[in-house]
């Protein structure tokens, strides 16, 4: 595979991988993690699609700048940076496929850039149809860690301490896969390395410190204005304890044209957990020969 850099118009340098020829197709990872969660995925569309793989600024090998959450990580800056990546390769038009907090920022590109997103596949997606249900008493044990993330305790616990980052990262693959083993213990290495790095682990959480003052805002649930255009497929993981897909029943209010397909015991990370049925609703939105 292909990695390559851009420096955006801020200054900061950002990661991506490029792999396959074709119709460009944009991949964007969650958190607990980076370009690495589509690794089983890549391969499988390559050889039909030019596949784009960014890493978002303050995760894997993109920079990771220290300014203020809600001024360098907010969704809008998120998305902009990923414009920034496709003007940089020429790339006018995408198919967008994203999971976790990617796809937050594939629905804020749905409707910033709307003449630069072709469609949206979206897996597990946070959507604001949520609403306050993400509040619901069943649920915090599941949510706990958006709290910890706001939280000066959290640097100390983590900032320095690459054997904890490892240990605290390993707890959500654990407990958020469908089937225990269903992710390879070395692709779950290769993920745990990288947030043992200095610092890793602190700058993937300036997402949710930038999120938190709209989660409060969203808790309503509201209609939104406009509901996304973009032909949307939807794959829900049905073991999934944080993003559950009872949740699902509220797509159509803010999706004008989506299907959702339900994954008997896949957890959080269909990526990883089932890449072939990730892969084949991705290639589903290409162009038919």
């Amino acid at each position: 595979m292909k990695h390559d850099y851009v420096e955006i118009p801020d200054g900061y340098r950002l990661h991506y991988v490029r792999e396959g020829q074709g119709i460009p197709v944009l991949l964007l990872h969650g958190w607990p993690g980076f370009w690495y969660d589509w690794c089983k995925v890549i391969p499988l569309l390559s050889k039909e699609a030019d596949v784009i793989v960014p890493d978002f600024r303050g995760f894997g090998l993109s920079d990771k700048p220290k300014i203020e959450p809600v001024a360098g990580y907010s969704p809008a800056i998120l998305a902009r940076d990923i414009i920034g990546i496709l003007d940089h390769l020429g790339v006018d038009e995408v198919i967008v496929a994203a999971h976790d907090i990617g796809a937050t920022i594939a629905q804020t590109l749905a409707k910033t850039y709307p003449s630069r997103i072709k469609s949206l596949v979206l897996f597990n997606p946070p959507y604001p149809g949520i609403g306050a249900r993400r509040f619901d008493p069943d649920v915090q044990p599941q949510f706990w860690y958006q709290h910890l993330h706001n939280l000066d305790l959290f640097e100390q616990l983590f900032a320095n301490e690459p054997s904890a980052a490892r240990k605290y990262v390993r707890h959500f693959y654990e407990h958020w896969s469908g089937e225990k083993g269903s992710i390879e213990e070395n692709d779950l290495q290769s993920i745990l390395d990288r947030y043992a790095e200095p610092g890793a682990l602190l700058s993937s959480i300036m997402y949710y410190r930038a999120r938190a003052a709209d989660k409060a805002k969203q808790a309503s649930g509201s209609s939104p204005s406009s509901p996304i255009i973009q032909e949307t497929s939807v794959v829900w993981g049905e073991a999934d304890p944080v993003m559950k897909v009872e949740w699902s029943d509220r797509l159509g209010e803010f999706f004008e044209n989506f299907t959702l397909k339900r994954l008997s015991g896949i957890g959080h990370f269909v990526p990883l957990e089932s890449p072939k049925e990730a892969a084949a609703a991705i290639l589903s939105h290409l162009p038919k020969n």
